[in-house]
């Protein structure tokens, strides 16, 4: 009765209210907040500090970033849900500040594109700035299947590396991308390689250009970090591939060095080991632990999951903090 009362006393203002519809539409930082609401930045963070006692939301550091979202667990996370259902989807001020949230959400994503755009010539040595990336190449190579695949796609392709380098593994492969600039690069190169059985496509990650269960092999080399909503990623990812299908991930363990998020646009410093399990799990794969391969200052983690046979997905899910399991070290010493 407690925890609910303390709920229903911190929901009830209306700034709060719109932050809780907010933070129930996608993860958002202080300062986001602030130019969503149009209020200062000392009186957000004491509302945000109410509904976070209260377990109405979550609040999750990344580096010197904090980014809050909707509760999803406990009676907090219910009452939120519950809460936040109810408030009227023509509201003007609920679709004034939604209009806002958009507009921050563009904006992240152009940041991203002028990053590529930018770095497109030199994208595949930036690659190699914090990790042997050959050696991940190869890891992912060794984790396909055996026998050759008949679709395979890259999604977040850039230059075609990995589809070059997997193209005698496939009869047919398809690298996605969104930046026209990486796209150039990689038909040039494949092109030069006399590749004629791959092509490229511009897309969305989170929208694929591909039908459902065409595809057997899927690879995200270096990608989630880049996304603004990772678990969307991989229920796309679920979409496009066959039951049985395998999701090929190459992406960093959790880490700190906060200025790859300023230098790089990287939207996520690392994954915890929970958070991948949980989201691939909800999005319709079965994956053991990864293979660890550890470097001077990060970690890579390579995922090899497995489309469930049933072609029925759970609901998306929304990002929670969870302690990490123990890897499966790849037996090299970091």
């Amino acid at each position: 009765m407690d925890i609910l009362l303390n709920g229903l006393k911190a929901a009830a203002e209306p700034t709060r209210l719109r932050i809780m519809a907010l933070c129930a539409d996608g993860e958002l930082t202080v300062s986001e907040l602030t130019q969503i609401l149009g209020q200062s930045q000392p009186r957000v963070s004491r509302h945000l500090k109410l509904l976070c006692d209260a377990g109405l939301l979550e609040r999750h550091r990344e580096g010197t970033s904090a980014y809050f979202r909707l509760a999803d667990r406990d009676q907090g996370g219910r009452l939120a849900e519950a809460l936040t259902a109810l408030l009227p989807a023509d509201d003007s001020q609920v679709l004034s500040d939604r209009v806002r949230h958009d507009a921050i959400r563009r904006a992240r994503a152009e940041r991203a594109a002028a990053y590529f755009r930018a770095n497109a010539d030199h994208w595949d040595e930036l690659r190699r700035m914090h990790v042997d990336d050959e050696r991940v190449e190869r890891a992912m190579c060794d984790a396909l299947p055996s026998e050759r695949v008949g679709n395979l796609v890259d999604l977040g392709t850039g230059t075609g590396r990995m589809l070059a380098i997997t193209a005698d593994r496939a009869d047919r492969a398809v690298g996605i991308d969104q930046s026209r600039e990486m796209l150039a690069l990689a038909r040039a190169g494949l092109d030069r390689a006399g590749l004629r059985h791959c092509q490229v496509r511009q897309g969305d990650v989170l929208a694929l250009p591909l039908a459902a269960a065409s595809v057997d092999v899927a690879i995200m080399h270096q990608v989630l970090h880049y996304i603004d909503r990772p678990a969307e990623a991989l229920a796309e990812a679920a979409r496009v591939l066959k039951p049985g299908g395998r999701l090929l991930i190459a992406d960093f363990a959790r880490h700190d060095l906060d200025g790859l998020r300023e230098d790089h646009a990287h939207r996520w410093l690392g994954f915890d080991l929970a958070d991948m399990k949980r989201w691939l799990a909800e999005a319709g794969f079965d994956a053991a632990d990864p293979l660890a391969l550890p470097g001077d200052r990060l970690t890579v983690l390579l995922w090899n999951a497995k489309r469930r046979q049933s072609a029925e997905l759970k609901p998306l899910p929304r990002v929670t903090a969870t302690p990490e399991p123990n890897l499966r070290d790849s037996g090299e010493v970091a």
